[in-house]
């Protein structure tokens, strides 16, 4: 009961701060926006395949900080470290792609769209030029004023088990039907070593190796990932199809060959097995449900302003 006030709480807290959102939101004042975001998404994926990745992550690690109010694009400044340089957050990569996007958006539409419009929908034209779904964007969010690295460790981390990733999604107000169909995010992108070297070296006292790990994929990471002295960019690609979105990823968590703790979570319990299996054998199933808890997650908002450059306030 306690941890449902406090998802309550939390929840009602980012609404009641942010302003409502609305799919036509600049219909009058910025009515080419969505063409112009989308064309320097398209612009950096023609050049670099992993940039759809690479927004969708920062979108989420945006969210699930006080909200999606572009806190993660503040460069750090004087004695305040920024979310961008927290731990979890320094691989996260393809700011530029915000960057150019809210330079052209500014050239037409100056003091209009925030940065954390540019980035959600920057994040979903992501997903659609990876071959996924579309989706109508909610707009309307205004920018935060505050990044510090140290809210980071609010980021659901890849060594959590299905009850931890239960709590850090539902303090959010997202549901386990959220969390399955969020995960499927994995389904695009790479992951350095240490993300995942708590299953593949010193497991616990009796194994090396996480033993729901399909062993030859096991046997395939630790070659890749030594315990010690790895190349500093070692690491593997998400899925065999880590720059197409599509279902693959829930079909490797029932073959076992998923990278992180928390991916396995997801078949810890009743409802999300269900729904991975469900989305294993439906791509349409998964893209119906990701599209509704994209839309969910991305209208967690609480801003006060509108940036004129997304790396510095006001």
């Amino acid at each position: 009961m306690a941890a449902l006030l406090t998802s309550l709480l939390f929840f009602s807290f980012f609404f009641s701060l942010g302003t409502p959102l609305s799919s036509n939101y600049y219909q009058k004042t910025c009515p080419n926006v969505e063409s112009i975001i989308k064309k320097a998404v398209t612009d950096a994926t023609r050049n670099d395949k992993t940039a759809p990745a690479g927004l969708l992550r920062m979108h989420f690690h945006d969210c699930f900080i006080r909200g999606c109010d572009g806190s993660v694009l503040l460069n750090s400044k004087g004695k305040n470290t920024a979310e961008k340089d927290g731990p979890p957050n320094v691989s996260l990569h393809a700011f530029y792609v915000i960057d150019n996007a809210k330079k052209a958006v500014e050239s037409v539409c100056p003091g209009v769209v925030s940065c954390a419009d540019i980035l959600a929908l920057a994040a979903r034209d992501a997903v659609v030029l990876a071959g996924g779904p579309s989706w109508d964007v909610p707009k309307g969010r205004k920018d935060g004023r505050v990044s510090k690295a140290s809210d980071t460790i609010q980021l659901p981390a890849p060594t959590f088990n299905i009850s931890q990733l239960q709590q850090s999604f539902s303090q959010r107000g997202l549901s386990l039907e959220d969390l399955a169909a969020l995960s499927g995010g994995h389904t695009l992108g790479f992951s350095h070593c240490s993300s995942f070297n708590n299953r593949i070296h010193n497991f616990n006292s009796t194994t090396g190796i996480d033993p729901s790990l399909q062993p030859s994929f096991a046997a395939s990471l630790r070659r890749i990932c030594m315990a010690k002295h790895n190349a500093k960019n070692a690491g593997v690609a998400l899925d065999p199809s880590s720059t197409s979105f599509d279902n693959t990823y829930y079909k490797l968590i029932f073959e076992h060959k998923v990278l992180f703790s928390s991916d396995n979570a997801l078949l810890s319990n009743p409802k999300t097995k269900s729904l991975v299996s469900k989305f294993a054998s439906s791509k349409d199933a998964f893209f119906k449900a990701f599209v509704k808890s994209m839309i969910k997650m991305s209208s967690i908002n609480g801003g006060q302003e509108i940036r004129k450059d997304c790396r510095v306030v006001n």
